[in-house]
């Protein structure tokens, strides 16, 4: 069983536990076979934690965050929207009086 300070301690008590919590009904064969793979997972994340990062610069997002958005540029417009309406004034829509 994989136990450290960083570590829970897997075993078949903490499954079933979990497994009750996500309503899970699990044999015994499966309880086995689940506590094998986390106790894997957990080896895992162990080497994982090993690496030494003394000399790696935090990153806080996998991808780096930069402003996609353009610049706000006037552009004068190729065609007129007003042209195939009556209800205009100037270079407005008119709409109808709200009192």
């Amino acid at each position: 069983m994989v136990e450290t300070s960083k570590y829970w301690k897997i075993d078949k008590e903490l499954l079933e536990h979990v497994s009750k919590i996500a309503r899970l009904e699990l044999s015994d064969e499966e309880k086995e076979k689940f506590i094998k793979q986390l106790e894997d997972i957990l080896k895992t994340f162990k080497k994982i934690d090993e690496v030494d990062t003394s000399k790696v610069k935090p990153s806080f997002h996998a991808l780096e965050l930069k402003n996609v958005m353009r610049e706000d540029e006037v552009k004068t417009w190729k065609w007129n929207p007003l042209a195939n309406t009556k209800h205009k004034e100037k270079k407005y829509f008119k709409g109808p009086r709200i009192v």
